[in-house]
Protein backbone atom coordinates (compact mmCIF):
# COMPACT_ATOMS: atom_id res chain seq x y z
CA UNK A 1 0.00 0.00 0.00
CA UNK A 2 1.47 3.71 -1.06
CA UNK A 3 1.52 5.92 1.83
CA UNK A 4 -1.04 8.53 2.35
CA UNK A 5 -0.92 12.04 2.32
CA UNK A 6 -3.57 14.30 3.10
CA UNK A 7 -3.73 17.82 3.05
CA UNK A 8 -4.77 21.25 3.78
CA UNK A 9 -5.80 23.96 1.42
CA UNK A 10 -3.16 25.79 2.56
CA UNK A 11 -0.97 23.30 2.33
CA UNK A 12 -1.39 22.21 -0.63
CA UNK A 13 -1.38 25.78 -2.06
CA UNK A 14 2.40 25.48 -0.56
CA UNK A 15 2.96 22.69 -1.82
CA UNK A 16 1.94 23.92 -5.89
CA UNK A 17 4.38 26.74 -5.43
CA UNK A 18 7.23 23.96 -4.82
CA UNK A 19 5.97 21.71 -7.51
CA UNK A 20 6.05 24.63 -10.60
CA UNK A 21 9.34 26.27 -8.84
CA UNK A 22 11.42 22.86 -8.02
CA UNK A 23 12.25 24.81 -4.80
CA UNK A 24 11.84 28.09 -3.24
CA UNK A 25 12.55 30.01 0.37
CA UNK A 26 9.75 31.07 2.83
CA UNK A 27 9.99 34.47 1.25
CA UNK A 28 9.56 33.43 -2.46
CA UNK A 29 6.54 31.32 -1.35
CA UNK A 30 5.10 34.19 0.66
CA UNK A 31 5.12 35.91 -2.22
CA UNK A 32 3.78 33.78 -4.00
CA UNK A 33 0.55 33.39 -1.91
CA UNK A 34 0.64 37.06 -0.54
CA UNK A 35 -2.33 38.10 -2.53
CA UNK A 36 -4.38 35.07 -2.18
CA UNK A 37 -4.06 34.10 1.26
CA UNK A 38 -2.09 37.01 2.69
CA UNK A 39 -0.38 34.90 5.83
CA UNK A 40 2.43 35.88 7.86
CA UNK A 41 5.79 35.02 6.91
CA UNK A 42 6.42 33.11 10.31
CA UNK A 43 2.80 31.04 9.22
CA UNK A 44 4.15 30.20 6.28
CA UNK A 45 6.98 29.06 8.00
CA UNK A 46 5.25 26.98 10.74
CA UNK A 47 3.53 25.10 7.86
CA UNK A 48 6.86 23.96 6.14
CA UNK A 49 7.87 23.06 9.10
CA UNK A 50 5.11 20.78 9.72
CA UNK A 51 5.05 19.61 5.88
CA UNK A 52 8.74 18.81 6.64
CA UNK A 53 7.66 16.71 9.33
CA UNK A 54 5.28 14.96 8.04
CA UNK A 55 7.87 14.19 5.46
CA UNK A 56 6.24 15.94 2.26
CA UNK A 57 8.92 18.97 2.25
CA UNK A 58 12.98 18.62 2.88
CA UNK A 59 15.29 21.43 2.66
CA UNK A 60 19.11 22.89 2.16
CA UNK A 61 20.54 25.83 3.24
CA UNK A 62 21.84 28.11 1.00
CA UNK A 63 23.08 31.51 2.12
CA UNK A 64 21.22 31.39 5.61
CA UNK A 65 18.09 30.69 4.25
CA UNK A 66 16.09 27.30 3.99
CA UNK A 67 15.14 26.63 0.68
CA UNK A 68 12.22 24.47 0.38
CA UNK A 69 11.34 21.68 -2.11
CA UNK A 70 8.49 18.89 -2.33
CA UNK A 71 9.31 15.24 -1.65
CA UNK A 72 5.83 14.15 -2.12
CA UNK A 73 4.73 14.19 -5.90
CA UNK A 74 1.77 15.90 -6.98
CA UNK A 75 0.46 12.52 -8.92
CA UNK A 76 1.16 11.16 -5.54
CA UNK A 77 -0.89 13.34 -3.43
CA UNK A 78 -3.76 13.68 -6.03
CA UNK A 79 -3.90 10.19 -5.60
CA UNK A 80 -3.62 9.66 -2.19
CA UNK A 81 -6.38 12.17 -1.15
CA UNK A 82 -8.52 10.85 -3.99
CA UNK A 83 -8.06 7.37 -2.79
CA UNK A 84 -9.09 8.58 0.78
CA UNK A 85 -11.88 10.14 -0.48
CA UNK A 86 -13.47 7.43 -2.66
CA UNK A 87 -12.85 5.60 0.68
CA UNK A 88 -14.83 7.89 3.12
CA UNK A 89 -17.44 9.48 0.75
CA UNK A 90 -18.56 6.71 -1.38
CA UNK A 91 -16.86 3.24 1.00
CA UNK A 92 -14.54 2.85 -1.96
CA UNK A 93 -16.89 2.75 -4.51
CA UNK A 94 -15.13 3.91 -7.78
CA UNK A 95 -18.14 4.00 -9.85
CA UNK A 96 -20.22 5.81 -7.35
CA UNK A 97 -17.59 8.67 -7.36
CA UNK A 98 -17.34 8.79 -11.21
CA UNK A 99 -21.39 8.58 -11.05
CA UNK A 100 -21.49 11.75 -9.36
CA UNK A 101 -19.00 13.70 -10.66
CA UNK A 102 -20.41 12.82 -14.16
CA UNK A 103 -23.90 14.36 -12.64
CA UNK A 104 -22.41 17.56 -11.30
CA UNK A 105 -24.32 20.56 -12.16
CA UNK A 106 -20.87 22.72 -13.52
CA UNK A 107 -19.75 19.99 -16.15
CA UNK A 108 -19.56 21.39 -19.57
CA UNK A 109 -19.77 18.92 -22.19
CA UNK A 110 -16.61 19.81 -23.66
CA UNK A 111 -15.60 18.07 -19.98
CA UNK A 112 -17.61 15.05 -21.11
CA UNK A 113 -15.96 14.60 -24.01
CA UNK A 114 -12.80 14.65 -22.38
CA UNK A 115 -13.51 12.04 -20.11
CA UNK A 116 -14.87 9.89 -22.84
CA UNK A 117 -11.92 10.44 -24.38
CA UNK A 118 -9.61 8.78 -21.22
CA UNK A 119 -11.86 6.13 -20.86
CA UNK A 120 -11.12 5.15 -24.51
CA UNK A 121 -7.93 5.47 -24.65
CA UNK A 122 -8.11 3.71 -20.84
CA UNK A 123 -9.83 0.48 -22.25
CA UNK A 124 -7.97 0.51 -25.33
CA UNK A 125 -4.26 0.27 -23.02
CA UNK A 126 -5.52 -2.98 -21.06
CA UNK A 127 -7.39 -4.52 -24.26
CA UNK A 128 -5.17 -7.86 -25.11
CA UNK A 129 -3.64 -8.05 -28.71
CA UNK A 130 -5.35 -10.70 -30.29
Amino acid sequence: MSEQHSFTALQLSILRVLWERGEATVVEIWEALHDERGLAQTTLATMLSRLEKRGAVAHRTSARQFVYRAVVSEDAARHSMVSELTARLFEGDVPALVSHLLSAQDMSPGDRQRIRAMLDKASKSTEEPK
